[in-house]
């Protein structure tokens, strides 16, 4: 399989040259992709590092990580690459860890494979705290968001996709900014691609993150409430219908029903003076009860219902 390696080229000047380097012996067709850099860096990798698998390629404003990826995964397609890696060009990710990347695609157990930097324990201890803060709680809400119960550090960027996986995602609609690696999980539930982790460490070194945690916690979360009502109505209501159906239906109305009702009759209590009867208070509780068992249920199908049929053994 020919595989194909892009670079999302934003402010990373300093450090795209040795990342470069550890390629090169590799042989892969690579995508050095400037999202209208202010470092000029497409010039940059053009001049200094003229190998004859590296190919520039220029976006003529700036589309954010995600629109450089969508850049170098059309162009990659083109040039008939079986295999897509993404690669960020500050030098965190080994190039080594590529051949462990891609082996799960290769042996055509998974459509995309992405890195998983909570694995060892002893090197978690390197990655800054509020890194580390971040990315545990951006994992719990993905996986809810997602619907792939098995997968963690979700904005990790290290990824390697199938080429099935990219044609049948609609590239256009996933995410341009720092959005986009949780915006593409979400699309590969949409289309049932398997998901793999990939156990890695982390380097930290001179680099400086573009993103903004102000920016975080007011783009994401309205992000994520979207693609969560879309997924559940997409798996559990359009494209199929089963007992998880029912289960999500009556568990949210009986359960909102007893909140809903028991607030009504609190209120009513305090008002008035008068004791609520042991029979009201009953109606309140067993539909909070049954409706809580219900969503539990719901929620246990959901975490057993992960795609697990691989789409690249398709033939497009």
């Amino acid at each position: 399989m020919k595989v194909g390696v892009v670079i999302p080229s934003y402010k990373v000047k300093k450090q795209i040259g040795e990342v470069l380097k550890e390629l090169e012996p590799f042989g892969y067709s690579v995508y050095v992709v400037d999202d209208k850099c202010p470092e000029n860096s497409g010039k940059f990798v053009e001049e200094n590092y003229n190998y004859n698998n590296i190919k520039v390629l220029y976006n003529k404003v700036n589309l954010g990580v995600g629109g450089a990826v969508k850049t170098g995964y059309k162009q990659a397609l083109n040039d008939g690459c079986d295999i897509v890696v993404k690669l960020d060009g500050d030098g965190q990710m080994n190039p080594s860890l590529i051949p462990s990347l891609i082996y799960p695609i290769l042996n055509k157990e998974a459509d995309y494979v992405k890195g998983n930097r909570f694995f060892n324990l002893d090197t978690l201890r390197k990655m800054p705290f509020v890194r580390l803060f971040g990315n545990s709680a951006l994992s719990i809400i993905n996986k809810a968001v997602n619907g792939y119960w098995d997968i963690l550090d979700p904005t990790n960027g290290f990824t390697a996709i199938h080429k099935n996986a990219i044609k049948l995602l609609n590239l256009e609609k996933v995410d341009n900014r720092y959005f986009f690696e949780s915006d593409m999980l979400f699309r590969l539930n949409t289309i049932k691609a398997v998901v793999y982790d990939m156990p890695m460490d982390a380097k930290y070194a001179d680099e400086k993150s573009n993103l903004s945690i102000k920016k975080v916690l007011i783009e994401f979360p309205p992000k994520y409430i979207v693609r969560f009502i879309k997924r559940i109505f997409y798996t559990y209501f359009l494209r199929n219908f089963s007992i998880a159906t029912f289960e999500l239906i009556f568990g949210f109305i009986l359960f909102n029903f007893g909140i809903i009702f028991g607030i009504i009759k609190w209120i009513e209590s305090v008002n008035t003076g008068v004791v609520t009867s042991t029979g009201t208070v009953m109606i309140a509780v067993l539909p909070i009860i049954l409706g809580f068992q219900l969503l539990l249920s719901f929620l246990n199908y959901d975490i057993n219902n992960i795609p697990n049929k691989p789409l690249c053994k398709a033939k497009f």
